[in-house]
Order: C-alpha cells, then structure tokens, then sequence
C-alpha cells in the first residue's frame, strides 16, 4: 500500500528539516560563544601578563645609567686602595724582623733616625 504525497506531508517535511538546521545552528552558536569566551579570558590574562612586564622593563633607561657610575666607583676603589697601601708601607715589618709588633720596634728605629738628623 503505498500512500500519495501530499504537499501537507511536504510541508512537514520541510519543518522538520528547518528545526534541525536550527537546531544545529544554535548549538554551533553556542559552541562558538563558548570559544569566544575563552579567547576573552586568555587575551585579559595576556595583558595582564604584558602591563606587568612592561612596568618591569620601564626601569631599564636607568640601568643604563649605572655604568658610569660603576666606573666612578672603580675610579674611586683605586684611589681609596692607593692610600691605604700609602698607610700600610712598611706596617708589619718589625714582625718581619723579629720585633714584637707592638710599636716598640717602629718608636726604637723613629728615635735612631731622629737622633742621626740631629
């Protein structure tokens, strides 16, 4: 038995189809929010991330500054090191020679050349 087609079957035919189409389209919608979101999300955290860093790097012009002032240090370490060898010549050479290295050497050689100048 084989049953004519109307153009009422038809028409439900084309409904159903068009439900379905819309039904796809909106879970393709909604898939499409969904990655959208996501997207969102990690582009926030990204400039985050990027104006954290970029206060990191708004120092740099300054470390760029302290070169010279690392050279005016070293400038400065070797003038303090000329005067301390300046003091120290000659420090620690009674113990050298068997003094007692409580001055006692350094005043006895002080008088000997003071009494030879005079």
């Amino acid at each position: 038995m084989i049953t004519a087609v109307t153009s009422e079957t038809y028409g439900w035919i084309a409904l159903a189809i068009g439900l379905v189409a819309a039904l796809v389209v909106a879970a393709l919608l909604a898939m499409l929010l969904l990655q959208t979101m996501r997207i969102r999300t990690s582009v926030e955290g990204l400039l985050k991330t990027a104006g954290e860093a970029g206060a990191n790097t708004a120092h740099i012009p300054k470390l760029e500054a302290t070169a010279p002032v690392l050279a005016a240090i070293v400038d400065e370490a070797v003038i303090q090191d000329g005067y301390m060898n300046a003091l120290t010549d000659g420090f620690g050479e009674e113990l050298a020679e068997g003094g007692s290295g409580n001055g006692a050497g350094r005043a006895a050689a002080e008088d000997a050349q003071e009494g030879a100048q005079a």
